[in-house]
């Protein structure tokens, strides 16, 4: 069934959760889902909440103006999303293809509830295999001399395309902050590290080095500064000394394929709130 999903975050007051409830109610809305969380470091309430389009009395259209009042009564931000409309995604890769294949594998067998009508890598290698899922491959080297124009370029396809999230499957190139301003909380990496330890490169040989017992992955917002966006999701898996550098990448690219999908799932369900360089992901 269609629903309407509002994202809500404010100073915390009493009575918010009893008004939104309300507004919901008296223009004839059955709630379906709803959650919520009070930072008392910060004073500050977040809620997700998810009602039936249906016999709604207010057209999809006309939500947000009448929820306006509401809105500013609590000093809300917030955003309101519709369930029938399916997000567009674009998929960023290079040479390492792991990622990027068990996104589409997800998608084809509807885990992941969007369009992906296009794949970007800087390398050709990904082409085969986004040819076998019928999806559009646009292949951009990046070079110091070229960077700029290509970014350019890439932005202009992505708004002609309407996409609204941008998926790093271990793309190998950094983002300038101009290309970033363009996507602001809809850009999603997959670091191969448990952030912020073993940040940069070469994280699988520094957690070698150091004698790790668990490794991790990572996946977060992209921001100006690397590797130190908002964290979306973590996951980790137990090593010993027995185990190889090669061992590390074999458990590490699992957890990489299963951390980024999961951030991408939450994010296509409205399920995120993004402030203070942190999230609040929303069961």
């Amino acid at each position: 069934m269609n629903s309407a999903i509002l994202l809500i975050s404010c100073p915390d007051k009493k009575g918010i959760t009893a008004q939104v409830s309300a507004f919901i109610y008296e223009n004839n809305g059955n709630i379906e889902h709803a959650d919520q969380h009070i930072d008392n470091q910060t004073n500050t309430f977040f809620m997700r909440i998810e009602w039936a389009s249906k016999n709604f009395s207010i057209k999809n259209e006309n939500i947000a103006k009448e929820f306006s009042t509401l809105a500013k009564k609590f000093n809300m931000h917030y955003s309101l999303s519709f369930s029938e409309d399916v997000p567009r995604v674009a998929i960023f890769a290079s040479r390492d293809l792991n990622c990027l294949y068990d996104l589409l594998l997800r998608h084809r067998e509807g885990q992941l509830r969007c369009k992906i009508p296009l794949v970007i890598s800087n390398h050709g290698n990904a082409q085969r295999t986004v040819k076998d899922f019928d999806i559009k491959f646009f292949e951009f080297p990046v070079t110091k001399k070229n960077k700029t124009r290509v970014e350019s370029k890439t932005a202009d396809l992505l708004i002609k395309e309407k996409i609204d999230l941008i998926v790093l499957a271990r793309y190998g190139q950094i983002l300038t902050r101009k290309f970033l301003d363009k996507f602001p909380n809809r850009i999603i990496n997959i670091h191969h590290s448990f952030l912020p330890a073993f940040v940069g490169e070469d994280p699988y040989g520094q957690a070698y080095r150091r004698g790790v017992k668990i490794i991790g992955a990572t996946s977060h917002y992209v921001t100006e500064e690397l590797d130190a966006g908002p964290i979306i999701e973590q996951d980790t898996a137990r090593i010993n000394h027995r185990d190889t550098i090669g061992d590390l990448k074999i458990k590490g690219r699992d957890l990489e394929k299963i951390v980024l999908s999961r951030a991408v799932r939450w994010h296509l369900e409205r399920k995120i709130l993004v402030y203070n360089n942190k999230t609040v992901v929303f069961d």
